[in-house]
Order: C-alpha cells, then structure tokens, then sequence
C-alpha cells in the first residue's frame, strides 16, 4: 500500500509539474476505442480496449480501460493511469497506478511500463505490475497492423500474462498465465471508423488454468473509432 500511495503522488507531481509543453509545443488529446466487440463463444461476452490520453509530445497522461462483461456476469477490467515520457523516437517510459477487478474482488498496482514502436512497425506496450505483499506481474502486448488496400487493414495480435504469485481471487495464478493470441480484418470508411471481424485463440496456463480454466478460439466481430 505504501509503494501504491507513493505511485500515486508521484504522478500527481508529474502531471501537475512535468507536463507543460515548451515552445510552440500545442496541448494535444484524443480517444481512442481500440476495440469494442462481441465474442461469439460458449459464453457470449462484449469486450473493450481503450486508452485517452492529453499532453505534449514529451510529457502525457494516459488511461487505459480493458475488460469484458459475460453475459449474466459483473464485468472485469483493468484500468490504469499512466504519466508517459518521450524517451526515444517512438518510445515512452509509462509510470502509474493500475486498478484490476473481478467479481467480488479488486487488486491495485503500481506500473512501470514502456509502449512504443518497435522494428518492422510492431506497436507494443509491455508493464512490470507491483502489487501488495510484494506480487509482481508482467503484461505484454504486440500489434501489427499489415495495409491490406487504402481502406483494408489486416491487424494480428499477441498478448501475455505472468505473475509471481497466486492471487486466487483474483483468478491469477503464478508462472506464466495467460496467451491470447488474435487477428482481426478491419475496413475504414474513414480513418476514424472501422467496422471489423476476427479470430481470436486465449490459452490459461500453470494455476491459472487451475483457477479458471479457458482454452478457446471464438469469432469477432467489432467496432474501431476514434476522435
């Protein structure tokens, strides 16, 4: 709790401190809804993935909001802010505060993150997770998007998931927990609107498969937009 206070002043320090722009440097935001679908598998669940973000090219603040709602079922999310730093081209250093809930249990963070543009075009965000009695976890994500037509995008998807430790209330499990791996074909009307459908395979693994088990592959089908 201490490292999660701390986490949190921080980041108030810096947003309040750190993130005035220089020069012409203009204050920028946007919204972006990544994702918002609907998994057609046994449980028929409606998913999001979405950041906003406001800030300077050097210094933002960042949310991002994650989770799904099953049908008959509270829903579960994963919700951080972030204060993010240009540290490279195309690289941010992220440090914040994370918030994960399940039904009838919750589990707060500290983050350290880094996001950015790999070789070859591969968007990726990866997070070391410092949570109450010294439980870490890792969360990764990679991304590439392959220009199919002007308007046609065929985006493939990796994500992973490992803790230190068993949070069973949490659904976690330690060891390496979880691999998801999508791809999803997307046509922009405009740049700010895509419909889309895809695949998706998720695989649990160690205890948490014990926690709850999940080996799927289901169809997608979805909405892109932003502002």
């Amino acid at each position: 709790m201490k490292t999660l206070v701390t986490t949190i002043v921080l980041v108030l320090t810096l947003t309040t401190s750190g993130i005035s722009g220089g020069g012409g440097d203009i204050l920028r935001g946007s919204v972006m809804v990544d994702k918002l679908e609907y998994q057609f598998h046994n449980d028929k669940a409606l998913s999001w993935d979405t950041y906003a973000f406001i800030g300077y090219d050097i210094n933002k603040i960042y949310i991002y909001s994650e989770g799904e709602k099953v049908k008959g079922e509270s829903a579960e999310s994963d919700n951080q802010l972030v204060y993010s730093r240009a540290i490279a081209p195309y690289w941010d250093l992220q440090l914040g505060v994370g918030y994960d809930k399940v039904s009838g249990a919750h589990q707060s963070w500290a983050v350290l993150g880094i996001q950015g543009l790999a070789p070859y075009f591969f968007e990726t965000r990866a997070m070391l997770l410092i949570g109450k009695s010294g439980t870490l976890g890792i969360r990764a994500e990679v991304e590439y998007e392959a220009l199919l037509t002007q308007k046609l995008v065929l985006t493939p998807s990796l994500a992973m998931e490992a803790y230190s430790k068993d949070v069973p209330e949490m659904g976690m499990g330690s060891g390496f927990s979880n691999l998801t791996l999508g791809a999803r074909l997307r046509y922009e009307f405009i740049r700010e609107f895509a419909p889309y459908v895809g695949v998706e395979w998720s695989q649990n693994f160690s205890n948490t498969d014990r926690f709850i088990p999940l080996n799927e592959i289901y169809v997608i089908a979805g909405l892109r937009f932003w502002f």
